[in-house]
């Protein structure tokens, strides 16, 4: 199993700057090579605390200086809020950057705050997505983009610096997947699978077999291992472990249920969201602290010794491999809890999951 780091830049703290936060943060990167993981993740989010990213293409050129070893993923490319040819030039560059290290992860965004600030609508989200996925993921592996659909009429154009045609993106593009209707869209175009951990396990293995065997009869072979990502926190200690991951990772459940406003009901009225409604109902009906309580739950904290544990069983329950991607920062954790944290993971849960 590879493991990575997922960089979130979240302010949920009373009295740090965001400059702080930020810098702090991209420490982590560094770090996360010196103890062992195998690649660091940029999520893309503007205009809140929720997430401070604005432009994962910078951050990971910063992080590919500081590294020599890590993979570096874009996780993701909000493709309805960026022009297509931008994402293909950018990424080839990063690529070059990196020594081959970029892996593309594309997604559609899903937060009415960022959606209209960039003044789209969407209810063009989905329609948006579709068609610059087809042209980005063509134009890493070619140089060359072009498009003649309803949103982005690009002529021919090769790009510059080229794409080196020696390194495959076979498997080194992903797309994000949260709801039942992104399943057969990524199996379709071919890339892998990444989600977030916000149900059981059980559940999230009923979509990654339905993706896997979708993959197979499009592609005549099953798809490389999804990228599956918790926020966790680990320490020695079992009691301080789950003490504070039910008040951090709780803080984080809160966060989101702000930024993708999940108390509204606005799900149900845009098209190509409605079965986020569903989610929305089931929270309030469950009442906030028990979904806060359930969304711990659904993520990974304990000892090193446990969290290998909760690995190995979701392994078996998913009936497939997968890269285990991990936030340390989140919900206004301290950061000396948040680094400790990733280097105890580092140590002694990154060696057992490589050998699985």
């Amino acid at each position: 199993m590879d493991v990575g780091v997922l960089l979130v830049f979240q302010n949920w703290y009373e009295n740090k700057s965001d400059e702080k936060v930020f810098t702090d943060e991209l420490s982590l990167g560094k770090m996360a090579e010196d103890h062992g993981f195998d690649s660091v993740w940029c999520a893309e989010h503007h205009f809140d605390d929720y997430a401070m990213c604005p432009d994962n293409y910078q951050i990971l050129g910063y992080i590919a200086g500081q590294t020599s070893r890590v993979k570096l993923g874009l996780g993701a490319a909000i493709l309805p809020w960026n022009d297509p040819l931008r994402v293909v030039e950018k990424t080839i560059a990063l690529d070059h950057m990196s020594g081959g290290r970029t892996i593309l992860g594309l997604g559609r965004g899903l937060a009415k705050l960022e959606y209209d600030a960039f003044g789209i609508p969407m209810d063009e989200a989905r329609p948006r997505f579709n068609e610059a996925a087809e042209m980005v993921k063509a134009g890493v592996e070619s140089g060359t983009v072009e498009g003649s659909g309803p949103f982005y009429k690009q002529a021919k154009i090769d790009v510059r610096p080229r794409p080196n045609m020696d390194r495959t993106w076979d498997d080194r593009i992903f797309m994000a997947a949260m709801s039942p209707d992104s399943i057969p869209i990524a199996a379709k175009l071919g890339v892998r699978l990444m989600t977030f951990m916000q149900f059981e396990a059980a559940k999230h293995a009923e979509s990654i077999n339905e993706y896997r065997e979708l993959f197979k009869e499009e592609h005549g072979r099953y798809p490389l291992p999804p990228l599956v990502q918790d926020f966790v926190y680990c320490h020695e200690d079992e009691e301080e472990a789950s003490r504070v991951a039910h008040e951090h990772i709780s803080k984080y459940f809160l966060s989101v249920i702000r930024h993708y406003d999940f108390a509204g009901d606005h799900w149900r009225k845009t098209k190509g969201y409605e079965t986020y409604q569903v989610g929305a109902d089931m929270i309030r009906e469950a009442g906030m602290e028990n979904a806060s309580q359930g969304y711990v739950e659904t993520n990974v904290y304990g000892t090193p010794e446990q969290i290998v544990e909760k690995y190995a069983e979701r392994r078996k329950i998913f009936g497939t491999d997968f890269i285990a991607n991990a936030a340390f920062c989140h919900g206004g954790m301290p950061f000396e809890k948040s680094a400790a944290s990733l280097k105890l993971f580092g140590d002694k849960v990154i060696p057992e999951l490589h050998k699985m």
